[in-house]
């Protein structure tokens, strides 16, 4: 217990720099440090072909964010399938079959990282560097444009020099990532590598077994381990260079470095609001938000901790042992790996150091509501944006309980706004109970390990990751077959851009719009109550949802089990 409260106050301790920092960094006005990173953004632009100085409308914005990810999606899809030809594969692994190539690129280019194959043994360092990395950076760094574009947009009364639109995608992203990500996921990268995480691309080492019998030969994969790790852990990005993730001692290898990469979980999006509250001036707001994803994460938390100290019951009449120690590393125990598990469901980051699919129902029923609910910190990005749709949301519903018109700091939310921020909210529940009642109707393709409730529960949670680009899975399902990679390519593509781009275009539309002046009617949007309301909206869109499906997969588990 102690071991957490430490992460929690050390990741506190660490994002209020960082975020008055990243306010610098990413602000539209002049700032010292352009002089410093002028040098290396300048020619970015050049090579590029972009006027970084021209204002977008949030319609060209959106056609910038989409052409460049549907171009890095089907470059790295070239590079999956071909590898096998490519240089930097000293361990001559073949071609993805295009279908896993397919959902890689899809995955990774959505800052999901759900892997359907094992990355030591099915992709080469060409692939593990260029494209998987390459993405990992691109990624994130959007999410944070697009929060910073919407935010300039709704939150600042007079932005200086962005009047006639959101400001500019390229701009925006190349500042994500060479102000931010690079400087932190250097950082993180050394202390890794100081800690014996690999840096190498050396092919994998071959060492002699003490009994041959067993096998002749042991294969040691390497590679340039510690800089994927730091950037999928930092950039809520979450896929493992090797396949069980950051549970292999090669990747996660000691008590600091487990810290670390706990920390790095959360570190970027809570330093987010820290942000935000100092480019837009909106302190409390922002100190509100910060709250209701706070209690929200304490309570995912304490009850995965609570539910992975009961003991499994598959082994209750075998051992005395308490705490379900099943599918974790004894290194960490049942508390650490239940603060990554909910931590990682929180984030939508998806890496993790224990099994999911071993959790107790308890525990992996709170997995599941972090993801539906996607808000509580969220994605680099677009956790935050999420919670504008809730709150935008909640002002519409709060507006009409006081007998006003349904407005949002003084700007009208009239049908066109409600109806598309109604589509990104339902999407979720759509596309998640959809796909998954359509997979278990049909026989062979949900290719379940576990027949009955927790077979349920498996094909819910991949698709319900899929979705909130979370990308951990519950790893008993046999998810490399065409149909699971068509099908998660649906729910990754929409999962990520409609509810990250129906914001900003929302946003677009009320910048056009007369502020109304404040009055007694007005309805405060930074005050406790209101910040309540929104939490409540959050809650009981996300039970009203998925409550039926929860109760017929890890409940009814957990009644069948005792619990």
């Amino acid at each position: 217990m102690n071991d957490m409260v430490a992460i929690y106050a050390l990741v506190a301790l660490l994002s209020v720099p960082l975020g008055v920092y990243m306010a610098k960094a990413l602000s539209a006005q002049p700032s010292r440090i352009d002089k410093i990173f002028r040098v290396i953004e300048q020619p970015i632009y050049r090579l590029a072909g972009v006027d970084s100085q021209q204002t977008m409308t949030w319609q060209a914005y959106v056609i910038a964010v989409l052409k460049l990810h549907i171009g890095l999606m089907l470059l790295a899809w070239l590079v999956f399938m071909s590898q096998g030809m490519l240089p930097l594969n000293p361990d001559g692994i073949p071609g993805m079959r295009w279908d896993t190539a397919l959902h890689t690129a899809v995955s990774f280019a959505t800052n999901t990282n759900q892997q359907h194959y094992s990355g030591q043994a099915q992709l080469s360092h060409l692939s593990q560097t260029f494209a998987i990395v390459t993405l990992q950076f691109i990624t994130p760094a959007t999410g944070m444009a697009v929060l910073v574009a919407i935010a300039r947009t709704i939150f600042v009364a007079k932005p200086i020099g962005l009047m006639k639109g959101v400001g500019n995608y390229y701009r925006d992203v190349t500042r994500s990532v060479v102000r931010v990500l690079l400087p932190l996921a250097a950082v993180v990268a050394l202390l890794l590598t100081w800690q014996g995480v690999p840096a190498s691309y050396q092919a994998a080492h071959q060492l002699d077994m003490l009994d041959p019998q067993v096998a002749e030969v042991q294969s040691i994969p390497l590679g340039p381990v510690a800089s994927m790790v730091a950037i999928k852990q930092l950039g809520t990005n979450g896929g493992g260079w090797y396949g069980p993730n950051s549970s292999v001692p090669l990747e996660n290898p000691t008590p600091l470095a487990n810290v670390i990469e706990t920390a790095s979980l959360t570190l970027i999006p809570i330093a987010l609001l820290i942000a935000l509250a100092v480019m837009t001036g909106r302190r409390r707001l922002m100190i509100g938000i910060g709250c209701v994803m706070l209690v929200f994460s304490l309570i995912s938390t304490s009850l995965v901790v609570y539910s992975e100290r009961m003991p499994n019951p598959a082994f209750a009449e075998f051992t005395q042992a308490e705490g379900n120690l099943e599918g974790k590393e004894l290194r960490f125990g049942t508390d650490l790996s239940a603060l990554w598990g909910s931590w990682t469901t929180q984030t939508s980051n998806g890496s993790v150091n224990a099994m999911h699919d071993s959790f107790n129902p308890l525990g992996g029923m709170v997995l599941l509501m972090d993801m539906f609910v996607n808000v509580t910190f969220g994605g680099i990005g677009v956790g935050l944006i999420g919670f504008f749709l809730y709150l935008m949301l909640a002002a519409f519903v709060g507006s009409l309980m006081i007998g006003r018109a349904p407005e949002l700091l003084g700007k009208p939310l009239e049908t066109r706004e409600i109806r598309w921020i109604s589509l990104a909210i339902l999407a979720q529940p759509l596309i998640i109970l959809g796909l998954t009642a359509l997979t278990v109707a049909l026989p062979g393709a949900a290719q379940i390990s576990n027949p009955g409730f927790h077979g349920l529960t498996q094909v819910l949670y991949e698709f319900t990751s899929a979705f909130a680009n979370n990308g951990s899975g519950f790893e008993g399902l046999g998810d490399d077959t065409p149909w699971w990679n068509l099908t998660c390519v649906i729910a990754l593509f929409i999962g990520r851009f409609l509810p990250m781009l129906v914001p900003l275009a929302v946003a677009g539309w009320l910048a056009v719009k007369r502020t109304a002046p404040s009055g007694r009617g007005t309805l405060p949007v930074d005050s406790p109550a209101f910040m309540g309301l929104t939490a409540g909206v959050i809650v009981i869109v996300n039970l009203l949802g998925f409550l039926p499906v929860l109760v017929l997969g890890p409940m009814a588990e957990a009644v069948v089990q005792g619990f």
